[in-house]
């Protein structure tokens, strides 16, 4: 197969790949797929024809997937999110399995770009031809996500390594997206998991497009990864790629080739090997937050590679967030009164860092229920088991503003910049209640409460 003819620009996009640009270009398409299922949903519901109801929910997921999926950036990685989050309730309960089933395919199964367009770019940021870096590169990608595909390399020393390549006019689409905000809001209406305390869709798409918008420079990609990786270099289970940081440009990121086993074969592994990964998946999260004062705050599970040894390979650092001594130490206290179930310490602990609404703040035990709820799997009789059934419990009626817990909820003040942490905790939870990982994960959180405070 001969490849389309390359681009002048490494920002024009090749013919036989179309990237949808500007507001309302990459508008329309998902507009009119959502009135077209909203409405075609409807009328089969009026007919109660529950083969055809079905056969519809099942041809709007797919075209949910794939329309995400060609549209890339901020769409694409909402639809990442939307297939690990519980629906909303405008998606019946029997139907929400196939739009997860489809969305999941976005997780490391992205449409991939033609390879010699993606060797025209890589040597367009590098200035030289690629034989000249290395003596071996793949021109078919091993990966293909939300920003960009992975090609298997080989430098001229020998070192096997990963390229990752941005898509042409990615940037710009995301920058489309970033204006859009009405969209993304419209579109993360089908998952109340995505919504957050007090966090209104229009501040949780600003807040989402923000970080996303961090992974179009992949020299801050590269700075972030490589500040995780010196903090865990020789850590027995917890493995970062190491940057080559020469081989580093704003659209082109190399780093050390690791293997290992994919989503979909880690989820069919033995309950205790799932349990070992289970645990570092948890421990990195605590412990990044806890010791680094950084979390990775994408966290699907196409970020990940499993390997028979219980280790976990941590892949993409687009999105990292940082939070001060102060804000980590908040979190800290907040945990510790849930866990000792001190309503008066929770209340202080969340008023002075002015999460509650001063005029009208939530009763303390409302507050302490909403979150040992939110807290079972540290709070629970330990060691606690994680499935997709807590899960789901878990993301719809304790983090929507619309459920049983909903005059609390109402009244807090969650700063914007600590959404991270509920994504991260969203992720978190589903993958653990996949691998149905069982822990005494109170006593991994206390381990690291006593391991000092960031600097």
């Amino acid at each position: 197969m001969i490849d389309p003819p390359v681009p002048d620009s490494p920002d024009q996009v090749a013919p036989g790949y179309h990237l949808p640009r500007g507001r309302l270009a990459r508008a329309l398409p998902l507009v009119g797929l959502t009135l077209r299922h909203v409405g075609g949903t409807g009328i089969s519901a009026l007919r109660r024809d529950q083969a055809d109801v079905a056969a519809r929910h099942g041809r709007a997921a797919e075209r949910y997937a794939d329309l995400l999926g060609h549209s890339r950036g901020v769409l694409m990685k909402a639809g990442q999110l939307l297939s690990l989050a519980a629906l909303s309730p405008a998606i019946p309960a029997e139907h929400q399995d196939v739009y997860q089933a489809a969305l999941a395919r976005l997780q490391d199964d992205a449409p991939p770009m033609p390879g010699g367009l993606a060797v025209d770019l890589a040597e367009s940021e590098f200035g030289c031809p690629l034989r000249e870096l290395f003596s071996d590169f793949d021109p078919h990608p091993i990966a293909a996500a939300s920003i960009g595909q992975v090609h298997a390399a080989r430098l001229q020393d020998g070192r096997e390594v990963a390229v990752k390549i941005q898509y042409p006019g990615v940037a710009q689409a995301i920058r489309a997206d970033l204006r859009n905000g009405e969209l993304l809001a419209s579109f993360l209406q089908f998952g109340s998991g995505l919504t957050s305390v007090r966090a209104d869709l229009p501040a949780l798409a600003r807040e989402l497009t923000a970080r996303i918008a961090d992974e179009i420079d992949y020299r801050a990609e590269a700075a972030s990864q490589a500040a995780f990786a010196a903090a865990y270099r020789g850590h027995p289970f917890i493995r970062i790629p190491e940057i080559v940081p020469e081989l580093c440009t704003g659209r082109v990121l190399t780093m050390e080739l690791i293997d290992g086993l994919r989503w979909p074969r880690a989820r069919t592994a033995g309950q205790a090997l799932r349990d070992r990964w289970g645990e570092v998946l948890f421990r990195f999260a605590v412990g990044s937050l806890i010791r680094l004062g950084m979390l990775n705050a994408d966290p699907h599970p196409g970020n990940y590679l499993f390997h028979a040894d219980g280790g976990v390979t941590f892949l993409d650092f687009g999105c990292v967030r940082r939070y001060t001594a102060g804000q980590v130490a908040t979190m800290q206290s907040a945990a510790q009164a849930v866990v000792d179930c001190d309503e008066t310490k929770l209340h202080r602990v969340l008023a002075e860092a002015g999460y509650l609404d001063q005029t009208d703040p939530p009763r303390p035990p409302a507050l302490m229920c909403w979150l040992r709820e939110a807290l079972q799997p540290i709070v629970a009789p330990q060691p606690f088991s994680y499935t997709p059934e807590f899960a789901t419990e878990l993301i719809r009626p304790d983090l929507s503003r619309s459920g049983r817990h909903a005059a609390v909820i109402s009244r807090l003040a969650i700063p914007a910049d600590l959404l991270s942490v509920a994504r991260v905790n969203l992720g978190l939870t589903a993958v653990l209640g996949e691998l149905r990982a069982t822990a005494d994960w109170d006593a991994i959180r206390r381990e690291y409460s006593g391991a000092g405070t960031v600097g």
